[in-house]
């Protein structure tokens, strides 16, 4: 019977690694994938996997910041989140969102901008908080007054246990997939990042990049980044929760 066991647990990490470097071709090129896309064949599936908790930062009247090109940060966001999500789902994980629409989640009947932004980040929060077992990711970008700054960092907080860990195997993703210049440190946040200071289970707030840099603006904008900016926090998602197992 072991045996056995150890047979089909070989085919289903064959058919892992397969999986793994078809996805990664698609948005890396064959060679990138091959060397950057082994390390998810890996991941021992858990007994009882997270459910991984998306959020695309701002929505609806809340445009977030504007890139150098008059893009508001608000739809790049959901983009790189629904890519995500199709992902993970490939993969078989439960997947929920804040929102998949360019919409506010405030509560009906809430009126005044900031009485609507407040409901809305409390629902957002209430959803990262629903499940004992989840990781949460909520997707933003970055902007700043001197234009040269540019790369992916991430937030965290150091109330959840996990989500330095998280922080730091997504970082290590862009550098080692999309952003090899990148020399950015994760960063601990403080109470002014609602949903990572608050939230219960781990959580990064995934900055991908600077739309203040023009260079990385018109990356961020365009669906063909998108997808790579997608793929490189699902494998550093992926890498993180095998190291959890």
């Amino acid at each position: 019977m072991d045996n056995i066991k150890k047979k089909i647990f070989k085919r289903v990490t064959g058919l892992c690694l397969a999986a793994s470097v078809a996805v990664a071709a698609v948005y890396f090129g064959a060679t990138k994938a091959i060397e950057n896309a082994i390390f998810t064949s890996v991941i021992k599936q858990p007994y009882e996997p997270p459910v991984i908790i998306l959020d695309a930062g701002h929505g609806g009247m809340d445009g977030g910041c504007v890139s150098v090109n008059n893009v508001p940060e608000k739809g790049i966001n959901l983009n790189i989140l629904l890519h995500l999500r199709s992902l993970l789902q490939v993969f078989g994980y439960n997947v929920e969102v804040t929102r998949d629409t360019d919409r506010s989640i405030h509560d009906d009947g809430i009126e005044g901008i900031a009485n609507q932004k407040s409901s809305d980040m409390d629902n957002r929060l209430e959803l990262f908080n629903k499940y004992d077992n989840a990781v949460c990711i909520s997707i933003h970008q970055n902007q700043f007054t001197d234009s040269s700054y540019s790369g992916a960092q991430m937030f965290y907080s150091n109330e959840v246990k996990g989500s330095s860990s998280l922080a730091q195997s997504i970082q290590d993703s862009f550098v080692s997939l999309l952003q090899p210049d990148n020399k950015r440190e994760i960063k601990l946040c403080g109470k002014e990042l609602f949903l990572c200071y608050y939230c219960k289970n781990p959580t990064v707030m995934v900055e991908c990049g600077f739309l203040s840099n023009p260079d990385e603006a018109s990356l961020l904008e365009t669906e063909e980044y998108q997808q790579k900016v997608a793929f490189t926090v699902f494998g550093g998602l992926e890498k993180y929760l095998a190291s959890i197992i």
